[in-house]
């Protein structure tokens, strides 16, 4: 009965099968209660995947490569070594992104002004990281302004400009230009409302006779007048105190003063009339400069929609790269634009004129355009 009930003692030996195959049952239910708990961890926390970046270094042709980037593969590379060193992260724990591929990233959100997500679905990473990324490397390249946008007129400007149009003395053209962004709320959303309705930033731009950008101003509303920004730039500062022989021509958005020349609104003699086409003739370089800025990097106009103090930094990194671009010879063709109707535009608001101003803008209207 004790055999026959599995019952045994210490007297009885026992030999029931149960006993003698008990650890591998203990041992095939921890490999079950292992592998539920195994599938069950794989379900809660799924395993990292490593995706293989895309290399367009290697995967476009040259052509290819420059309608998507703006650049050619060479002036790309030159680029990554001015700026790699500033982007590179310090470790290279959690699989971070290479220098280069952070400024490809960067190029192609210029190029493009697409959404972030769409750029990132493109490198394989997420949009918040090609947010940062775009923050990181525009800031980067903002920081060679000093490098590449310097306003030093020369004679040879003077002449340049003169070869244009006939219009003597001329260091610069000046002109603002509207960079559409989303309204960024708050108190003061609707200062970067403009007078046509959408909400931007009002940039300031002074470009020479080779159409490169001399000073660029990237910090105020759209709803800033164009003569407040002037006046309030270290560059107003900088022609008031006289160190700098000639003057900037301008619409009619700026008031006519000794170093800034403005054209008539109602020419009435041959050489009023002479004055203005030549004077239209020279600024017309600057309407000029924000076509091919704005073909070349049409996140500029298209709009941006990224924080305001991200939008800035972008602003003046494309104008940066705007003219490392002409540095390297690595240029778009130019497109014809129309100088009298942007200045017919303009026209419509005129400041209060300078005596000094218009003292100067008479005598060359009697001198070199009397004849």
């Amino acid at each position: 009965m004790r055999f026959l009930s599995g019952a045994c003692s210490r007297s009885t030996p026992c030999f029931h099968w149960s006993y003698r195959l008990l650890p591998l049952h203990i041992a095939i239910l921890r490999y079950r209660l292992f592998s539920v708990g195994w599938m069950a961890l794989e379900e809660r926390v799924p395993r990292r995947k490593i995706r293989d970046r895309l290399n367009p270094m290697e995967f476009y042709e040259n052509s290819e490569f420059s309608q998507r980037y703006r650049f050619t593969k060479e002036s790309v590379i030159c680029l990554n070594g001015k700026v790699g060193p500033a982007i590179k992260h310090q470790s290279e724990r959690n699989f971070a992104v290479p220098p280069l591929q952070q400024l490809l990233i960067a190029l192609r959100f210029y190029a493009t002004g697409c959404f972030q997500l769409v750029d990132g679905d493109l490198f394989g990473v997420h949009k918040s990281t090609v947010c940062r990324i775009v923050r990181r490397v525009s800031k980067a390249i903002a920081r060679l302004k000093g490098q590449y946008i310097r306003f030093e007129p020369r004679r040879e400007t003077t002449a340049g400009f003169y070869r244009r149009a006939g219009f003597p003395g001329v260091i610069g053209a000046i002109d603002c230009t509207h960079v559409p962004i989303t309204n960024p709320g708050g108190e003061n959303g609707e200062l970067f409302r403009n007078r046509k309705g959408y909400c931007s930033i009002n940039v300031q731009v002074v470009c020479d006779d080779q159409a490169r950008i001399t000073n660029v101003v990237v910090r105020w509303p759209g709803s800033t007048h164009d003569s407040r920004i002037f006046d309030n730039s270290q560059l107003c500062a900088l022609l008031e105190e006289g160190d700098i022989h000639g003057h900037l021509v301008g619409d009619n958005g700026y008031a006519c003063r000794p170093y800034l020349m403005t054209p008539l609104l109602n020419p009435q003699t041959q050489a009023e009339k002479n004055y203005n086409y030549s004077h239209i003739q020279t600024r017309g370089i600057i309407e000029r400069v924000f076509g091919v800025w704005k073909r070349r990097f049409p996140c500029i106009k298209e709009g941006l929609r990224t924080k305001v103090d991200t939008t800035l930094a972008v602003i003046v990194a494309v104008a940066v790269l705007y003219n490392f671009g002409k540095r390297v010879g690595d240029e778009l063709p130019e497109v014809d634009e129309d100088p009298l109707q942007n200045d017919l535009e303009d026209a419509q608001v005129q400041n209060a004129a300078n005596p000094n101003g218009n003292a100067v803008r008479r005598t060359l209207i009697e001198n070199p355009f009397a004849a």
